[in-house]
């Protein structure tokens, strides 16, 4: 699996953008998915992760109702919707793929084994 991630720029705080994640390969539609984002200095973080089927989802706490994780298989692409972004939100984006039949998430970057080049998000305060 390949992953392109796009979406990323400079916004205000209190703003929204949308990432978006296209995968090739015929096993994204197999694959749980994950956002991790990385700040300077800092660990890569899980942002927010689906399950293949999109039936689970998974948020970390900082961005739990202003975040949302999406994915259209028919398009091999996933999504994440962010509203009302802080400076704190500032950070590379990822996004990751693992192929598995698991039902639930993945929120460790290790359990994934596909990983996008990343896109940089700013958020001006």
């Amino acid at each position: 699996v390949q992953l392109q991630a796009s979406g990323g720029g400079l916004v205000q705080a209190g703003g929204s953008l949308r990432l978006s994640c296209a995968a090739s390969g015929r096993t994204f539609s197999s694959s749980a998915m994950g956002w991790f984002r990385q700040a300077p200095g800092k660990e890569r973080d899980i942002v927010a992760a689906i399950s293949w089927s999109g039936d689970s989802t998974y948020y970390a706490d900082s961005v739990k109702g202003r975040f949302t994780i999406s994915r259209d298989n028919a398009k091999n692409t996933v999504y994440l919707q962010m509203n009302s972004l802080k400076a704190e939100d500032t950070a590379v984006y990822y996004c990751a793929a693992r192929s598995s039949s698991y039902r639930g998430t993945y929120v460790y970057a290790r359990a994934y084994n596909y990983w996008g080049q990343g896109t940089l998000v700013t958020v001006s305060s």
